[in-house]
């Protein structure tokens, strides 16, 4: 069932076409042409579409003639960058079977290196009748180019000149999560033309605010092309965080300023000569063409069944993300396509690492999650891509969905049980103290197997999906109205306390708590044993007024308020980055198991209640035992065991205590360098084995030499 376009008469081609060859896949200027490789294993013809250079008026239509194996390709003489063209694909038409070809539809290029236009919300996108009894069964003859973002040729080349990879190690890393239009689109010091932009972050005042801060990385959401989904902007919304993507090689357009490929090159290269290494969140496990009913833009028309993941007879799609729809990444040509975009964004764009969104799923074969799956078998044989920082994100909504501490090494995965228990802890819910134990370290119960270091654990309080830090201490509920989704969305618990008053209050003494809680946490994260990862705005205390999913919300809600920075809780996360960076003992690659060290017999890691006594195993559950000490020096067999002395952290989630502290070294004394219950705190030598522990609140100090 397929009907012939019905375009205007096109004008004949006065560019020269050849053969061409079936790599590289995409796009790809020569000097004397482009040469374009598209795969499809069950389109009948395929149809290049150039058009007029404002993306409007299609111009002419090229068949592809020469097919190798299931890449069809052709060279086109006399074409160069810039120019715009799209796709069409001629096939059977039976959903039942899993085929969805329409070429009344264009289609963007798998591989485009560049979208132009944005895309216009039309029935004409969807590949069936919008209304007819027969659903998407029933098949549409209009033609949507109108409506359709042109696919662009792009010539990537970049005056990298001799930059080399940071390759910050995973001790000395610390991430900054961060929405490149939220970060800066009201900030008053970036230029009012580059706020919102890639070169807006790489601008010199947020340059200046990273690296005062003490971030050694940036994790950008994504900034793949991606669409708007209908619904949102039917409500006047937009898909602001960018988990729709359509194109897995073009940059998103909205954050340029000038409509070019260079503004992210050059975003990294600042970055990188400001010592910041840049992490993209990547978005492989679906497209933006939603379910069966959804429309009509590349993947699915291009090859339904090769691209996607269908339910059993090929007409519904698998929904293990929660988004209508699931790339096959068991297909070779799908994982070569997410494996070339990978390598793409490391050699062209210099990135450091990736964080892989609903990473389960990309790892998912036919008898549930592998450890060996092609997708993670693949990433880590390839040269490029196995030194980079890859981050998992190890969860999905399908079956077995949940994958905490089983991927394989180098993988890093994102640690909800760490946000989850510190959250718990300091909220005051009883018995957590052994949780909070067992984060500190590491989380050596999900990642101390195969050889995983303590780095593997991803530690965050807070991410852009959830309360920001500020909310968690304002707001007992989530507040998501502006959504439009009758407040139902989102996360119904999020371990969260207002500690008396729902939302902004005057209260002196219920502000006062709530900084002394955003301090503790903030410590507890950049004391603990793995990669910390703070969400950008939690160090000036920006909050999204409760809205813990704001992923529409591209206005005030969802951008950082730099107009209301509290400087205090600024100057506070600087010192505790800083004394994570001064004290090695504090991110460790080792787990520590309170093993005697060869250099000197001391266990590398000592729990001490607050008498000072080592607690037992009915004190770990003891819903009471609420304030904990930890004495922590190198590892033992590691190769900095003599390195540095010892620590010792308080974390005190009960009222004001006295704690024993242990005995100095001889000509050695414990010296407070923190203490949370104070926005500021000039370090001391303790003259007394006793010390007075406010409420709420973490100490640290260290071992030192006596004066």
């Amino acid at each position: 069932m397929n009907a012939v376009p019905k375009a205007a008469p096109l004008r004949h081609s006065h560019h020269a076409v050849s053969a061409g060859r079936p790599w590289p896949m995409g796009a790809t200027f020569d000097g004397e042409g482009v040469n374009f490789a598209v795969f499809s294993a069950h389109a009948e013809k395929l149809e290049l579409c150039l058009f007029s250079d404002d993306g409007r008026k299609e111009l002419t239509r090229l068949p592809f003639r020469q097919r190798d194996g299931h890449v069809w390709h052709m060279h086109v003489g006399g074409l160069t960058p810039g120019a715009k063209y799209g796709l069409r694909a001629h096939g059977p038409y039976q959903p039942e079977a899993g085929h969805r070809f329409n070429p009344n539809k264009l289609l963007v290029d798998p591989y485009a290196k560049q979208l132009d236009g944005r895309l216009k919300w039309s029935d004409a996108l969807m590949g069936y009748r919008v209304g007819s009894p027969r659903a998407d069964l029933s098949f549409d003859t209009r033609d949507s180019a109108f409506a359709v973002p042109k696919s662009v040729v792009v010539d990537p080349s970049f005056p990298w000149e001799h930059e080399a990879p940071l390759c910050t190690p995973l001790e000395r890393t610390v991430i900054y999560e961060a929405h490149v239009k939220g970060l800066t689109q009201r900030h008053p010091r970036v230029d009012p033309g580059l706020r919102g932009t890639y070169l807006g972050v790489a601008s010199p005042p947020m340059i200046e605010h990273m690296v005062s801060l003490g971030i050694t990385a940036i994790e950008l959401l994504p900034v793949h092309a991606h669409v708007d989904d209908r619904f949102l902007v039917s409500r006047g919304l937009k898909n602001y965080w960018g988990y729709q993507t359509i194109g897995f090689f073009a940059p998103e357009p909205r954050y340029m300023s000038q409509n070019a490929v260079w503004e992210l090159q050059t975003m990294v290269r600042r970055l990188h000569a400001a010592g910041i290494e840049v992490i993209l969140d990547v978005v492989y496990n679906h497209s933006g063409e939603g379910d069966e009913l959804g429309p009509t833009l590349s993947f699915r028309g291009l090859d339904n069944r090769s691209y996607y993941r269908l339910r059993e007879g090929g007409r519904f799609y698998v929904n293990d993300t929660g988004t209508g729809n699931t790339l096959d990444l068991a297909h070779p040509m799908v994982l070569r396509m997410v494996m070339d975009s990978l390598r793409y964004w490391v050699d062209v764009f210099h990135m450091d690492g990736f964080r892989f969104d609903l990473g389960t799923t990309l790892a998912r074969e036919a008898n549930g999650f592998d450890r060996r799956s092609g997708f993670l078998d693949a990433i880590r044989q390839d040269p490029v891509l196995s030194r980079v920082k890859l981050i998992a994100e190890p969860w999905d909504i399908g079956p077995g969905g949940y994958q905490l501490g089983n991927f394989p090494h180098p993988f890093l995965e994102w640690n909800d049980r760490f946000r989850d228990g510190v959250r718990r802890y300091w909220r005051g819910d009883a018995g957590l103290t052994a949780e909070l134990a067992k984060r500190l370290m590491g989380s050596a119960d999900e990642f101390d197997n195969r050889q995983r270091g303590a780095t593997s654990s991803v530690n965050f309080v807070t991410a852009h999906d959830g309360f920001t830090l500020e909310d968690t201490v304002s707001y007992a509920v989530k507040h998501n109205e502006a959504n439009g989704e009758g407040n139902r969305d989102g996360h119904s618990e999020n371990f969260s306390d207002n500690l008396g008053v729902e939302g902004p209050t005057g209260d002196a003494r219920i502000r006062a708590a709530r900084a002394a809680r955003k301090r503790a946490m903030l410590a507890t994260l950049l004391l603990a044993q793995g990669t910390p990862m703070l969400l950008a705005g939690d160090e000036i205390g920006n909050s999204q007024d409760g809205n813990n999913n704001a992923y529409a919300q591209d206005n005030e809600t969802g951008w950082l308020d730099w107009d209301a920075v509290d400087e205090d809780l600024m100057a506070f996360t600087r010192r505790l980055i800083a004394l994570r960076a001064s004290h090695p003992q504090l991110s460790q690659r080792s787990f520590l198991h309170s093993r005697p060290r060869d250099s000197d017999g001391i266990r590398d890691l000592i729990w001490r209640k607050a008498d000072g006594t080592e607690p037992g195993p009915t004190d770990w559950q003891n819903p009471a035992f609420r304030t904990l000490g930890v004495e922590i020096r190198p590892a033992a067999g590691s190769v900095g065991e003599q390195a540095a002395g010892a620590v010792y952290c308080i974390f005190n989630a009960g009222d004001d205590t006295s704690v024993m502290v242990p005995a100095s070294a001889p000509g050695r004394v414990w010296r407070l360098i923190l203490d949370t219950a104070r926005a500021a705190q000039e370090p001391y030598d303790l003259i007394t084995a006793v010390l007075s522990v406010p409420r709420q609140s973490v100490l640290v100090l260290e071992d030192a030499a006596q004066e």
